[in-house]
């Protein structure tokens, strides 16, 4: 058994746990709506022009499979060789190439857009915007997109309070998004949708995050019973096949100056 007293983990190290739960974060992270990536990119399919876009730290290619669906052109880029394998055998006609927000591995001027999917806040945001810039054509656009749970819902906020919160949740919380010089203003854009999960989803989706999994073993098993614990007793969510998790999805954009 772990011990709970064990040095904290870094959010380097934090950062580079995923490929440890590919499988996880497959089953429970949801995937992006739609109209979030319409919002951001167009949506080709309603006529708008298709984009090269780079989806940077995709990991398993949740977002990259909506950038993709919709008509653009997509390259995927992870830095962690698991993810970027799960993501190749889900996404075989998309480009899966290892590399890291601040470190693209493409040409200069290749990109009409960069996205960044649930990983915006693992980056060195001023290297990144500058790699992006690099990276973009004139008129070129960042994206930003974090999918967070929409704890107005009771139960969703008591199953936050079992699992704990992220950085990125408080980094959206405060508007504390931050974003180079080379870009302007950005602008922001909310959608508001739920997921249809079973009760065992949403516990891998809580074991896909990364304090979780680099939790002692005897906190991380404390934090997965007690959100079973959580959705077997709560009159919202016990006895349920399908448990409707409401999330909201904050998008933002900046055009290249």
């Amino acid at each position: 058994m772990s011990d709970d007293r064990a040095e904290p983990v870094s959010a380097e190290q934090q950062g580079r746990s995923f490929g440890r739960a590919t499988a996880d974060y497959v089953a429970g992270r949801p995937s992006y709506p739609a109209e979030a990536v319409a919002w951001l990119l167009g949506d080709p399919r309603q006529g708008d022009q298709p984009l090269d876009v780079i989806d940077a730290g995709a990991g398993t290619g949740k977002l990259t499979e909506v950038i993709a669906a919709a008509g653009h052109r997509v390259t995927a880029v992870e830095p962690d060789a698991a993810m970027l394998a799960s993501l190749a055998a889900t996404l075989p006609g998309v480009t899966a190439l290892a590399g890291t927000g601040e470190r693209l591995p493409v040409p200069d001027a290749s990109a009409d857009a960069i996205t960044f999917g649930q990983a915006w806040h693992w980056v060195d945001p001023l290297a990144a915007s500058a790699e992006a810039a690099r990276v973009l054509r004139p008129g070129g656009r960042l994206g930003l997109v974090w999918n967070l749970r929409d704890e107005r819902t009771p139960w969703v906020a008591a199953l936050t309070e079992v699992m704990g919160g992220s950085e990125a949740e408080q980094m959206i919380g405060d508007d504390s998004v931050r974003i180079g010089p080379q870009f302007g203003p950005a602008e922001r854009h909310v959608v508001e949708w739920t997921s249809a999960m079973t009760a065992e989803q949403i516990v891998r989706m809580a074991a896909s995050r990364s304090y979780v999994i680099t939790a002692p073993e005897e906190r991380r098993w404390a934090v997965l019973n007690g959100v079973r614990r959580l959705l077997d007793t709560d009159p919202d969510t016990a006895g349920r096949a399908t448990i409707r998790l409401p999330y909201r999805t904050h998008t933002f954009r900046a055009a290249l100056r």
